[in-house]
């Protein structure tokens, strides 16, 4: 017996190429082609780069665009996202599975592999229980500053490979003074290596964007360090990368307990998805496909299980590899597959090319890829338009800069939450005046030629009451009734509250009782419908007029005879 239509439209959206493929124009396999060509050009010396930045030897970064590649390319919603290795969760990599391998390089691949696995898991468990709006609790400010502090600290761990030098550290600060201790025993022939290969990538990036300058680059730097004879001359290079295609196996379980496992696994799913929505929205808008945010966790589970059933480790879409895919006009998908193809050609017969590559280049392979995280003009402008989403950056910033990519980016999600609930938690409380000659009222504090309302507050909270914010409402309202003195009506406008909780509804009650005591009378307008049940539900009926509970406030205050009388005037 066949499902239902409904039911298997359902199932099929799980499957995103059941949609693209049936839709597949051959005009378009050119165009696919040459972005999975151009795409795995510009992977094979990212991928070297950030292995080495996760302490992994060369070839696991491969084996993550190859894997993660086709993994994204069958479960993902994005027709450009290109996923692969990136330079935050690289370095979360190196920080973090240092002190779980104790030191063991056998070990040390295992548990980052078992990561991708634990990655996976949570993406499944993320999708299955529909968790992508907790990802939204991570404002915009947060992620400019946590790139930020992501950005300098892994310039910083790449500038001693750049020098020729030991380096050293456990955060920003420890990095930067070893490497200051470390100036005078800086090797010029790495130096100058490394100096024009960041030059030829700045200015290939400049005069030709969109072109493979980085694979360019790579096989300049090899051929001169072949001829020179720089291995010889102690110059770091990456040396024999093993031939194949990686050996699909089950990751080893039971190397670290869950409370270690799961804080590496939980910050790397928040830093991938975040940062793989936010580049697959920007593509998705430029071309005005469907994205699906919610299946972007079946896409990012299905890249890491690939990833670690091959010995990889966690992988994620970024923004810089996608905007080579799509500027070299990728598609569909179908893109990655090439990709993938291309990237097994290469460690299949051309791995051995790489052997007498200079690992200053893939250093300042890193440093070009990187130095734009550190957004200085963003940083700025919140400075000037918005102080407390500048702290809020601030935090994140400090936060990775002194705990780490790991702990700076769980630490930057539970600031945003705090952020939010601390704005929630302070409400613009607009006391009222009537705009001259209408029936319409406005915030006094924003438009100067209100007319004031004689013996009356009104005051419309601007959010809804709850729980937060409550407290600083009834604050807020007793202190404006302190200094007015001949109040005889306080008037609560909730049409700007959408929602009230009990703690809401206490507040109220708090407030008549207060008023009372005071012989002022109170009143309640513009409720909406979730509000005037609630409202009834803990007894505001009985101690103000629910009648007024739907009127507006014009309505309510031109029943006053006083102001009544004021409107004539």
């Amino acid at each position: 017996m066949s499902a239902p239509p409904g039911q298997r439209a359902s199932w099929l959206r799980l499957f995103p190429p059941w949609n693209w493929l049936a839709t597949y124009r051959g005009a378009w396999l050119p165009s696919d082609a040459i972005a999975g060509v151009t795409l795995a050009a510009y992977a094979i010396p990212v991928s070297l780069a950030y292995a080495a930045l996760a302490g992994l030897p060369p070839q696991v970064g491969i084996y993550g665009y190859l894997l993660g590649g086709i993994g994204y390319a069958l479960f993902g919603s994005s027709r450009q996202l290109a996923v692969g290795p990136t330079s935050a969760i690289s370095l979360m990599i190196a920080g973090t599975v240092g002190s779980l391998a104790a030191g063991d390089p056998l070990r040390y691949a295992q548990i980052a592999s078992l990561a991708a696995f634990a990655v996976a898991v949570l993406c499944f468990i993320s999708w299955l229980f529909k968790l992508s709006v907790l990802v939204r609790l991570v404002s915009d400010s947060i992620l400019v500053g946590f790139k930020a502090g992501a950005g300098l600290t892994i310039i910083m761990s790449q500038l001693p490979s750049l020098l020729g030098v030991a380096g050293g550290g456990h955060n920003f600060f420890d990095r930067a003074i070893k490497l200051a201790g470390q100036l005078g025993t800086i090797d010029p022939i790495v130096l100058a290596i490394g100096a024009v290969a960041l030059l030829l990538l700045l200015l290939g990036e400049r005069l030709l964007p969109g072109k493979p300058v980085g694979i360019t680059v790579v096989a300049l730097a090899i051929v001169v360090a072949t001829v020179l004879g720089l291995p010889s001359l102690g110059v770091p290079v990456t040396g024999k990368i093993p031939e194949g295609l990686p050996a699909l196996a089950m990751p080893t379980f039971g190397l670290l307990e869950f409370d270690d496992l799961f804080p590496l696994a939980a910050g790397c799913v928040l830093l991938a998805y975040i940062e793989g929505v936010s580049a697959a929205r920007s593509f998705a808008a430029k071309h005005g496909d469907p994205l699906d945010v919610r299946q972007e966790f079946l896409g990012l589970g299905a890249a890491n299980l690939a990833a670690a059933f091959g010995h990889g480790y966690p992988v994620a879409g970024g923004l810089s590899q996608s905007a080579v895919n799509d500027s070299a006009g990728a598609r569909t998908p179908l893109a990655l597959v090439i990709c993938s193809v291309m990237l097994g050609l290469c460690l299949l017969f051309f791995t051995g090319l790489l052997t007498n590559l200079p690992k200053g280049v893939l250093a300042a392979i890193v440093f070009a890829a990187v130095y734009k995280l550190v957004d200085v003009r963003a940083l700025l402008r919140m400075w000037r338009v918005s102080r407390i989403d500048f702290y809020a950056a601030a935090i994140a910033l400090v936060s990775v800069l002194l705990l780490g990519i790991l702990q700076g980016v769980l630490l930057a999600a539970i600031a945003s939450i705090f952020l939010l609930l601390a704005r929630a938690s302070r409400p613009n409380v607009a006391f009222l005046g009537r705009l001259p000659g209408s029936g319409r009222y406005s915030d006094s504090a924003r438009h100067e030629d209100v007319e004031p309302l004689a013996g009356v507050i009104a005051f419309r909270p601007e959010a809804s009451l709850l729980y937060i914010n409550a407290e600083t409402i009834l604050e807020t309202v007793l202190i404006a009734l302190r200094r007015s003195p001949g109040i005889r009506l306080v008037a609560c406008d909730l049409s700007a509250s959408p929602y009230i909780d009990l703690a809401g509804a206490r507040m109220l009650h708090e407030l008549y009782d207060e008023l009372a005591v005071r012989e002022v009378s109170f009143c309640i307008v513009g409720a909406h419908a979730q509000l005037r049940d609630l409202l009834r539900a803990e007894g505001l009926a009985e101690k103000t007029d629910s009648g007024q509970w739907l009127r507006s406030l014009d309505s309510v205050l031109g029943d006053d005879p006083a102001n009544t009388a004021q409107r004539r005037v």
